[in-house]
């Protein structure tokens, strides 16, 4: 039975890990549409995947961070300011393409909610001074809590620190990391399996039915994601390489954007980007960095949603709304997607900031935010893999455009 079954699996374990991927969610599939019952059963499946990536996410950033920063050469580059760069520059450009498309599709809302809480941001000094008090947060309880404002600052600190240590100090750090970065490697390899569980049990459980009174709306955000990821990007990664982006920017697709919307979680993916970048031969001083900083800071699918759901507000209660305000709001859609934690519908508690610029009522934005969790299964999965594959997209941008400057 043994080797039957060995025969049976052989053929597959032998596929790459994008193809046991897809094999994955068209398993998830087939077993809602047999089994609905079945299908929710193998959900722990999914579970224990995100939960391992969530797991060992905090500690090989901690880790591989402080170590690429000890063993740091004097003198040799690091392209941290080019992708810095295009992290900004990249989620203004989707707030705007947001805006924009919002202008030429105008979206309403049926607002017949009741009884919606919450605790949103008051403002971006709010969102600016709980990122700053998160820096300085005590290292244990950041990696306990995933805070990887604290966990970086801590492993630049710590890197910073160990430069001058001894060779066998800093040799030991690396090969704490290499073993962490082992066990993150065999995580990855579970992916299939994981990612088969978690379709099955969204399916079963959501279906599409709960979608369809949204769709104009989930559509315009759909919409805007695909142009930045197959439009805009593009044309960023071509300004700073001069040349074909797009194998660049089905790669990224393929290798990250997958995991990430089935995990909707940045901070989960990391793991996978980093993978992703040692595979594809990147500056490892530069992408141990910006890879954990990019989960926290480049949010394009936050803004894009941000922008999108605020202005269909607007329009649902006949706000007039002219162009240059709506540019305001791409700004500040792009400011406070920043502070977006890394997790499931973060970016969703912070429309009532926007909306707060034309005066809604907190009461009504939570109605709002309320209708983007009905969409999230989509949504928030659909902008979750815009953004960690944007960061691996940008991290490997500059990196080339470097080595072109060298060559």
């Amino acid at each position: 039975m043994f080797s039957a079954l060995s025969s049976v699996f052989r053929p597959i374990m032998r596929l790459g890990l994008v193809s046991q991927i897809a094999l994955g969610i068209v398993a998830g599939v087939l077993l809602v549409i047999i089994s609905p019952e079945a299908a929710q059963s193998v959900a722990l499946l999914g579970q224990l995947f995100v939960l391992a990536l969530k797991a060992v996410a905090p500690v090989l950033v901690f880790v591989l961070v402080a170590a690429a920063i000890a063993g740091h050469k004097q003198g040799q580059p690091t392209h941290i300011r080019g992708v810095l760069m295009l992290y900004i520059v990249g989620t203004l450009v989707a707030a705007m393409v947001a805006v924009v498309a919002s202008f030429l599709i105008p979206t309403e809302l049926t607002l017949d909610l009741s009884g919606v809480s919450g605790n949103p941001p008051s403002g971006i000094a709010e969102i600016l001074t709980n990122l700053l008090l998160s820096a300085v947060a005590n290292p244990v309880t950041a990696l306990m809590e995933a805070n990887f404002i604290a966990i970086l600052a801590w492993a630049i600190g710590l890197g910073f620190m160990l430069r001058n240590a001894s060779e066998s100090t800093r040799q030991g750090l690396n090969d704490l990391s290499d073993a962490v970065s082992g066990i993150v490697r065999g995580v990855i390899r579970l992916a299939p399996l994981g990612i088969f569980g978690l379709v099955a049990n969204t399916l079963a459980e959501a279906g599409l039915g709960a979608l369809l009174e949204y769709g104009q709306l989930l559509g315009v955000i759909v919409g805007c994601m695909l142009f930045v990821a197959l439009v805009t990007n593009p044309l960023l990664v071509f300004w700073q390489t001069r040349r074909n982006p797009y194998p660049l920017v089905f790669e990224c697709l393929r290798g990250s954007a997958i995991t990430a919307f089935f995990t909707r979680s940045s901070a989960a993916n990391i793991p996978v980007n980093l993978a992703l970048c040692e595979r594809m031969k990147l500056d490892a001083d530069t992408y141990s960095i910006s890879i954990p900083l990019g989960a926290t800071i480049n949010m394009a699918g936050a803004a894009i949603t941000i922008s999108v759901i605020t202005l269909a507000t607007a329009n649902t209660l006949g706000i007039p709304v002219d162009f240059p305000t709506a540019l305001i709001l791409s700004v500040v859609a792009a400011l406070a997607a920043c502070g977006v934690s890394g997790v499931a519908g973060g970016s969703l508690l912070l429309i009532p900031l926007a909306t707060s610029l034309f005066g809604v009522p907190t009461e009504v934005a939570m109605q709002v935010v309320a209708i983007g969790f009905v969409i999230s299964v989509v949504q928030d999965s659909t902008e979750t893999a815009l953004n960690s594959s944007t960061d691996v997209l940008f991290t490997a941008a500059a990196c080339h455009r470097a080595e072109a400057k060298q060559g």
